[in-house]
């Protein structure tokens, strides 16, 4: 218990590094006028494939396993 204790918050950094990256990898393909709610009518039939789906689909595993360690520890 207490080398879970020492590892959680290791891991929530880690997390959270990972977690950034990949929100800001994604927003690097975005237009401006996206940014501030404009819509891109292409943008309703896009859809991912390739190294964007993985990237897309990691940051979903990465933000699920970061609420996972947050909880954890608090009760810890």
């Amino acid at each position: 218990m207490e080398a879970l204790r020492t590892i959680v918050p290791y891991a929530e950094i880690v997390l959270s590094l990972l977690l950034i990256v990949g929100i800001v990898l994604q927003q690097r393909g975005a237009s401006l006028g996206g940014a501030f709610g404009g819509d891109n009518f292409a943008s309703t039939f896009y859809k991912r494939r390739g190294a964007e789906k993985f990237l897309f689909n990691a940051t979903i595993v990465s933000a699920v396993l970061f609420v996972v360690f947050a909880v954890l520890g608090l009760f810890l």
